[in-house]
């Protein structure tokens, strides 16, 4: 604990800076659901004795220095301050489940666009003890997102939990594809044809990643408002889920990846989506930002692991985006649902070969070093403003977990702080895929929506069970 809290002031990263803004104040916010009531005496002996060893920045304050550059400076932590425990209007109804739904969701729009206090750690959590239709009580994890970005909260939130069937055991994850096996098979004269492509397919992304951030915005459409200040109005959460064992059909059948089966489902159902609310709009030119996880590690760390001095710097922001046009059904010729899917995973593929995410990176670090924070949080926020759609994915654990013996049966997470009329984000716990959606209350229909990716799924389900596999063989071939 000693080692944990020395007193060196650790430099606010770049990324750090960019998320705490005037312009952007980023949170991400993790939701545990719980089939037990929580025992409220056990939350401030867990925040002191588990989470805040888990990393100095949760005792920290930002604090700009007489040199001008932000650190992190220790403080002391009161956790009572940062544990919220709402009452719920009391009500007679014998089933109250529904009404207890509706404070939650009020209650979780209230504390989306709330912004935490500056003069202390930014981090909150809030105890619904109130039974609602996914659980008996609901844990939120409110973490401003300069601590860090989805992996590191990720890992600092399974910290904090144990496997349900053996808590000695480590809490393991789907294992991810080799990308580089495929490449390292070829011959020298196709790695060279590769790398004259990836060179003029990373400068042809790059250009168009800078027109896109400072000149051309998405249409306006029924996924994009045009809005100003969308940030600071209300959303709603609404959720999802798909059976894992399913999209693993697809995948198989497909020849492709879980992540391009889901984003080829998202990109359908936002496509049926605008064609329901607006026909007109449906081939809308319209983007999907995709955050990208830029660590070059196969899964999560323990937390002993990542205090390691070869896991040095693995905490932290590590992100960067792809810009991934949403498939549009005139001018890509789309008429089988499963064209989707496939040219997501041509796109997605070809974009992360490239090296357009790490000239865009260099790019922020210049601005940063020439004008500061607030110049390249304005970018960020123009290139979220100028896409239809964020989209964010995480893995999570095939086991079932606790938290202090509570049995955790739902996981999900969102973010906010970005102009943004609908945020994607998914998470995998056991065999369920979580899809949650942060939409633009008034403007988005959340249930049509939700309809819409539900319906795609489907749909892409049932295609996908009738396609032979030599027709698959045949398209991965042409590609």
């Amino acid at each position: 604990m000693d080692k944990l809290f020395e007193e060196v002031e650790e430099p606010v990263s770049p990324h750090g800076q960019y998320f705490n803004t005037s312009v952007m104040c980023s949170y991400i916010f993790g939701f545990l659901e719980l089939t037990t009531s929580s025992d409220v005496s056990l939350a401030i002996p867990l925040i002191k004795d588990v989470f805040l060893p888990i990393n100095p920045r949760f005792s920290s304050i930002m604090v700009r220095h007489e040199d001008g550059k932000m650190r992190w400076q220790k403080v002391e932590v009161k956790p009572e301050e940062h544990v919220k425990i709402p009452k719920f209007p009391e009500t007679t109804n014998s089933s109250p489940i529904e009404l207890y739904d509706n404070h939650l969701s009020d209650y979780v729009t209230s504390i989306l666009i709330e912004r935490t206090p500056q003069d202390k750690p930014l981090w909150e959590i809030h105890i619904i003890n109130y039974p609602t239709t996914n659980a008996a009580s609901t844990i939120i994890f409110k973490l401003h997102h300069s601590l860090g970005d989805g992996y590191s909260l990720m890992a600092a939130l399974l910290s904090c939990l144990q496997r349900a069937d053996d808590p000695s055991l480590p809490l393991t994850f789907p294992s991810r594809p080799q990308l580089n096996s495929k490449y390292e098979d070829k011959s020298l004269f196709k790695k060279l044809c590769f790398g004259v492509s990836s060179f003029f397919s990373s400068i042809s992304d790059f250009g168009s990643s800078i027109i896109k951030t400072r000149m051309i915005p998405d249409d306006i459409s029924p996924i994009r408002s045009g809005y100003e200040g969308i940030e600071s109005r209300p959303v709603i959460l609404s959720n999802i889920s798909f059976s894992l064992d399913q999209i693993k059909e697809i995948k198989s059948k497909l020849g492709v990846t879980i992540n391009d089966v889901v984003c080829g489902m998202i990109f359908y159902g936002l496509r049926l989506y605008m064609e329901e609310m607006n026909e007109k709009t449906k081939t809308s030119n319209s983007t999907a930002l995709v955050m990208l996880n830029t660590r070059n590690i196969k899964g999560y760390q323990s937390l002993k692991e990542m205090q390691k001095p070869e896991y040095k710097g693995l905490w932290g922001n590590k992100i960067s985006f792809l810009q991934i046009p949403i498939p549009n059904p005139n001018q890509s010729g789309i008429l089988n649902p499963l064209e989707f899917v496939w040219e997501a995973r041509e796109v997605i593929k070809r974009k992360k070969s490239s090296f357009s995410v790490h000239l865009i990176g260099l790019l922020m670090d210049l601005e940063m070093k020439l004008r500061g924070p607030e110049a390249v949080s304005k970018i960020i926020y123009d290139t979220i403003g100028n896409t239809s759609v964020v989209i964010s994915n995480l893995i999570g654990p095939v086991e079932k977990m606790t938290l202090a013996n509570h049995s955790v049966n739902g996981l999900y997470f969102t973010m906010t702080g970005g102009p943004q009329d609908i945020n994607i984000t998914i998470v995998s716990y056991v065999k369920i895929l979580r899809v949650t959606l942060n939409t633009l209350k008034g403007f988005i229909d959340e249930q049509k929506l939700k309809f819409s990716i539900e319906k795609a799924f489907e749909v892409i389900f049932k295609a996908s069970m009738k396609i032979s596999q030599i027709s698959t063989k045949d398209y991965l071939a042409d590609t």
